[in-house]
C-alpha cells in the first residue's frame, strides 16, 4: 500500500531525528498486512508508474513513495539505523506550506500513484503567508491537483498543531483555531468516492515541554503522537493497519522523550521553520462509507 507524506519542517525533520514518518513506517510495518483495502480507479493516461512503483497495494507492508528522501539541508543522518533508504521517500520541506505544495502534489501523484496521503501542513502558511480563508483556498487548490491527477486518491488531513508563538500571540493562536475548523468542514464537504477524506484529531494533550523540542519540532515523543493521530484515523476511519503503539509501550536504547541536543550539533532553532530569509519565529477521524474506503 502506498503513501506519501506531505508537511513542512515538522515531517521533513533535521539530521539526528526519528521523524513520525520513521514511528509511522513502524508502525504500518507491524500492522498493515494483505489484503488491504485498494482504491478501485484507473491510472489517468500518460502516466506510467516506473516497476519500483508497480507493487500491489495488496502487497505485504506500507511503501512510502515520493520524491525526496532527505532530511533538512539534505542530511541523511537518521537517528533509526533500521529505517531503510526506500522508506524514507516524502514530500516535505522546511518552511513549506499548503501554498508551495498546491503546485506540487499533481506531480507527485501521477509520477508515484499513491494510494493514501498524509498531509500535515498549515502553520507555515498562517505564520508568514495567508490568512485562515486564504490557507483553506491552498487547501482546495491542493486537493483539486490530487483529483487531477488521480481520481479516488485517499487523503488524511492532519489540523494544525499551534506551536510556542500561539502560546503568546492570541490572534496567531485564532488564527490556527479558525483554519482547523474551516479544514474539517471542508473535509466533510469534499469527502467522496473521487476523494476520500479524512481530518485526523489533534494529538491528544499536546504540549510544547513535553512533545517538541524547541517550541514547534517535535521531540521523540511529539513524533509518536503525530504518528498515532495518523494511524488512529486510518485505522477507525477505513480499517487500514491497527491501534497504535510504540515498540510494546517503552522508548528505545538511547531514546528521551525529553528535548536533548541533537547529534553532531545543536538542533535548528525555531526561527530555522520560517521561509529562507526571514527572521520571525517559527510559527476525530470522519466515517467514511465503506464503499469509498480505500
Amino acid at each position: 500500500m502506498r503513501f506519501l507524506l506531505v508537511g513542512d519542517s515538522m515531517t521533513i525533520g533535521a539530521a539526528g531525528d526519528f521523524t513520525w514518518r520513521y514511528r509511522l513506517w513502524q508502525h504500518l510495518t507491524r500492522t498493515l498486512t494483505p489484503p488491504a483495502p485498494t482504491t478501485a480507479v484507473q491510472q489517468p493516461t500518460g502516466a506510467e508508474p516506473t516497476d519500483g512503483q508497480r507493487a500491489s497495494p495488496r502487497s505485504t507492508g506500507p511503501r512510502f513513495v515520493g520524491p525526496r528522501t532527505a532530511l533538512h539541508e539534505g542530511s541523511h543522518v537518521y537517528a533509526g539505523p533500521d529505517f531503510p533508504p526506500h522508506a524514507r521517500a516524502h514530500l516535505a520541506g522546511w518552511g513549506e506550506g499548503w501554498l508551495h505544495m498546491a503546485p506540487l502534489v499533481g506531480e507527485a501523484v501521477g509520477r508515484y500513484a499513491p494510494d493514501v496521503l498524509l498531509v500535515a501542513l498549515g502553520l507555515i502558511d498562517l505564520g508568514f503567508y495567508t490568512d485562515p480563508e486564504q490557507t483553506l483556498e491552498n487547501v482546495e487548490r491542493f486537493l483539486d491537483g490530487v483529483v487531477e491527477a488521480r481520481p479516488g486518491t485517499a487523503a488524511v488531513l492532519l489540523p494544525v498543531v499551534p506551536n510556542v508563538r500561539a502560546a503568546h500571540d492570541a490572534a496567531f493562536a485564532e488564527a490556527c483555531a479558525r483554519f482547523n475548523t474551516l479544514l474539517e468542514k471542508t473535509v466533510a464537504e469534499r469527502s467522496g468516492p473521487r476523494s476520500p477524506l479524512l481530518c485526523a484529531s489533534p494529538p491528544p494533550d499536546w504540549t510544547l515541554t513535553r512533545d517538541t523540542y524547541d517550541g514547534t519540532h517535535p521531540s521523540p515523543e511529539g513524533e509518536h503522537r503525530i504518528a498515532a493521530a495518523f494511524a488512529q484515523a486510518l485505522h477507525q476511519g477505513w480499517g487500514v493497519g491497527g491501534r497504535y503503539a510504540r515498540d510494546g509501550g517503552r522508548p528505545r536504547a538511547g531514546e528521551d522523550s525529553a528535548p536533548t541536543a541533537r547529534r553532531g550539533g545543536q538542533r535548528p532553532g525555531n526561527a530555522a521553520s520560517a521561509p529562507p530569509g526571514s527572521s520571525e519565529p517559527g510559527n476525530g477521524a470522519l466515517a467514511i462509507p465503506p464503499t469509498n474506503a480505500l
